[in-house]
């Protein structure tokens, strides 16, 4: 697996230290229902579809779909086919989902039929499968100027095995008209004799107008872990992946990618360009400099969060976000035997100790005090004491790890976010995850790609992708304070994501009830936190809803105003915010 070469960046400003839970508020959500009058199928998985990653692909698929262009307008497949569309003005007066679209094949001949799978590509444009193995590029025109028109097809091919829409994109280059494709497969895998016996497959599909729509290249990526987010870089320049395991091109148009030679594990160690040492109260660092140097050609600049060191005219040696903030104010640097240039800086928060210097620089090395390598020997000692007690703590209860909760265990493979380049098919940027747990995918600005939200700590953190900006690929966008927590107290939990504009959060369970985490709002009255002897100025609340329903729960969406809930017979619109 390729290397982490990237940390994702956190944008402090936008985290709360002081944030302490959220309080449940009994007002009423209204909630609005709609009947349908076919009901929405859920395609069961057959017995040979038993593996973990055919659940996560197909058994948990959303059915319901948002379209970003259009506000408050949602759309669903039916059991007759029917492309479905519900746009909502009023709430106290909805109608009922208008057909756009019906697909005509019969679907339910085919044994390994799974549900069909729509993807809005642009503000004119949808890729639609019919869960057989066909796609379908649909012309929908201006779909939010009140027109009733009816979609028109200009591209349908079989493409093989049955597959689901993961993400869609429309762009234009030389005045040719392109749309990018992404496709999802779980396939029987011969080479795959320990595991399950299948792998996962992504066929990333370029089709192209210069006389008519045609497919102009097809590439496809394997991997055995059905991705967590997959998109296409707005001009299908790139595509990006968040998975559990790697995935890696292994063919372009019908022919095999060769596979780079596995890299020897002896590296050639070369020397650090800087050293450092810390205490619980500050930092020392060392930079090697060209002799002779004068303060003159010293480049040293520092905030609380950042640091970059150097000499006139040459790249920086040291360059990136601290660990943690210091205090410029506080923080000095001299030169000493005119090669090397010593920094102290101060930090801000005092005890924590450090494990990196520079967020993602391994350029560095750091030395441990005698006085630290002391104490960690005298921790360590028990471990090669030759007393022959083999339980040295057995008047300590046992550690139970049934006890512990689902938010204090760490993924069993480490996770990673993985930007891939069209021409070269190589990964150019990769995160390691590591515990950042994926939560949920979020269209905010259809112009951008789709946003992820991860879990850091206790945090929900959104993270919008910017292809075009190497040095800060993932931007961190907001916040929900304590969700990462929360969620993973929820067993049940189904569906997650948040409005467009951060407003609030939500998590839905598999039958009845969901649940919605707002953003801090001022109070109307005077509050006060007894334990800290201050006024409460701000209130995070928190909402459940729960449907007249005993159908299970198959779409789930939000706007910034409403919630979409879809069942097999019911569509509930929940008013969250008003205008």
């Amino acid at each position: 697996m390729t290397a982490s070469n990237y940390s994702l960046k956190v944008n402090r400003d936008l985290l709360d230290p002081n944030f302490e839970s959220y309080r449940l508020s009994l007002d009423a959500i209204p909630t609005y229902n709609v009947e349908l009058d076919a009901a929405v199928e859920e395609v069961k998985l057959k017995d040979t579809q038993y593996t973990l990653e055919h659940m996560r692909a197909f058994g948990m698929y959303n059915y319901l779909h948002l379209d970003p262009w259009y506000e408050d307008s949602v759309y669903f497949v039916d059991c007759k086919g029917r492309v479905l569309n519900l746009t909502v003005t009023l709430d106290t007066a909805l109608g009922k989902p208008r057909e756009v679209y019906r697909i005509i094949a019969e679907s339910s001949q085919c044994e390994d039929r799974l549900c069909a799978s729509l993807s809005l590509t642009s503000a004119t444009w949808a890729a639609l499968s019919d869960g057989i193995g066909r796609l379908y590029l649909l012309r929908t025109g201006k779909r939010g100027d009140g027109s009733h028109m009816k979609w028109e097809p200009l591209f349908s091919e079989d493409l093989g095995e049955p597959f689901t829409v993961l993400h869609s994109v429309s762009h234009v280059q030389a005045g040719v008209h392109s749309m990018e494709v992404l496709l999802l497969r779980v396939q029987k895998d011969p080479l795959e004799t320990k595991g399950s016996g299948y792998s996962v497959s992504l066929e990333w599909i370029t089709v192209a107008n210069e006389k008519k729509y045609e497919v102009k290249k097809r590439r496809v990526l394997r991997g055995k872990s059905v991705p967590h987010y997959a998109a296409v870089e707005p001009k299908g320049k790139g595509l990006m992946l968040a998975s559990e395991k790697p995935f890696v091109f292994t063919h372009v148009d019908g022919r095999p990618v060769e596979q780079p030679e596995p890299e020897p594990m002896e590296v050639e160690k070369t020397d650090p360009i800087y050293f450092w040492q810390q205490t619980t109260e500050d930092i020392t660092l060392f930079v090697r400099m060209p002799e002779g140097i004068t303060k003159e050609e010293v480049q040293f600049r520092l905030t609380a969060d950042n640091a970059a060191i150097g000499v006139r005219g040459f790249p920086p040696l040291l360059e990136g976000q601290l660990f943690a903030s210091v205090d410029p104010e506080a923080s000095a640097w001299i030169i000493r035997n005119d090669k090397s240039l010593e920094v102290t800086l101060q930090k801000r928060s005092e005890g924590p100790m450090w494990p990196e210097l520079v967020m993602g620089d391994r350029r560095g090395e750091y030395v441990m005090s005698d006085e630290q390598a002391a104490l960690i020997h005298e921790r360590l000692t028990h471990l090669t004491s030759e007393d022959l007690n083999g339980n040295p703590d057995r008047d300590k209860p046992p550690c139970n790890s049934q006890e512990l909760e689902d938010c204090d265990r760490f993924p069993e493979d480490s996770s990673s976010l993985t930007h891939f380049d069209e021409q070269s098919l190589k990964p150019t940027q990769v995160v390691n995850l590591g515990s950042h747990q994926y939560l949920f995918t979020v269209d905010v600005d259809p112009s951008e790609m789709p946003c992820l939200c991860l879990r850091h700590d206790v945090d929900a953190l959104v993270w919008q992708p910017r292809p075009d900006q190497p040095g800060n690929m993932w931007e961190h966008v907001a916040t929900f304070n304590a969700l990462g927590y929360v969620q993973a107290s929820k067993r049940d939990k189904k569906f997650a994501t948040c409005a467009p504009n951060f407003s609030y959060a939500s998590l839905c369970e598999c039958l009845r009830r969901t649940f919605i985490y707002r953003q801090p709002s001022p109070v109307e009255t005077v509050l006060f936190n007894r334990k800290q002897g201050r006024q409460v100025g701000q209130v995070a609340k928190q909402q459940v809803a729960s449907l007249d329903s005993d159908k299970p729960i198959l779409g789930f969406r939000a706007t910034n105003e409403r919630l979409y809930i879809l069942t097999s017979s019911n569509l509930f619109v929940l008013k969250v915010n008003n205008n």
